[in-house]
């Protein structure tokens, strides 16, 4: 596991925030592979090699770790990342539940729920499509048990990975889209927003009013 040394003095601005930027750190130590893997787990510390926080590290962004945990007894496994997701997902139950089938439903915005870089939405309600964006390596990094939690507490069986270009080159990810389970979603769908419909590549994120 790698282990983050933030700088003398500047342990105080992390508190409570998600992100940790390049010029509050003073040294990364760690096997060189795992620096250079977008998402490997860290541990976070101040000068005197006190515990911070646990979080995923990525050098290749400008963002170079997004916090997973401020508590030393918590570590980062799969019982976190699917626990932190049927947390999100039970708050949005309700409006699950009344989804329409021409509804769009943000599910989860990752900074707000311990799942930074993670974007999920839902059209269509249980019988539609989860649509997600991993555009943080440490998300990344656990895809699989993210999807896993997201069919589980949703009910929902089709799920897709949309591309964020400009998120994920950012974070040196690569640019890729595609089925993560169930059926792919068509090419465009109709929705209601505000009284208004419009037509919506699911697969892109692009809308366009209807005519």
């Amino acid at each position: 596991m790698l282990i983050i040394t933030i700088k003398q003095g500047k342990e105080k601005s992390l508190l409570g925030q998600p992100w940790i930027y390049a010029s509050a750190i003073e040294k990364v130590d760690g096997k060189p592979q795992e620096k250079m893997k977008p998402g490997s787990t860290a541990i976070v510390q101040n000068s005197a090699r006190q515990f911070i926080a646990r979080a995923a590290y990525n050098s290749k962004s400008q963002i170079r770790a997004r916090i997973w945990s401020f508590k030393e007894d918590e570590p980062v496994d799969h019982a976190l990342i699917k626990r932190r997701v049927k947390t999100a997902i039970e708050k949005r139950l309700p409006a699950i539940n009344k989804a329409g089938a021409n509804q769009l439903l943000t599910l989860i915005k990752g900074d707000d729920v311990g799942l930074s870089g993670l974007e999920v939405q839902l059209f269509g309600g249980v019988d539609g499509y989860l649509i997600c964006e991993f555009n943080a390596g440490g998300v990344d990094a656990w895809k699989v048990a993210i999807v896993q939690a997201l069919m589980a507490s949703t009910g929902c069986a089709n799920v897709y990975e949309r591309c964020n270009d400009l998120m994920r080159k950012g974070e040196g990810l690569p640019l890729i889209d595609g089925t993560l389970a169930g059926e792919e979603p068509p090419d465009e769908v109709m929705l209601t927003d505000n009284g208004v419909r419009f037509a919506l590549d699911l697969k892109t994120g692009h809308k366009s009013k209807f005519r």
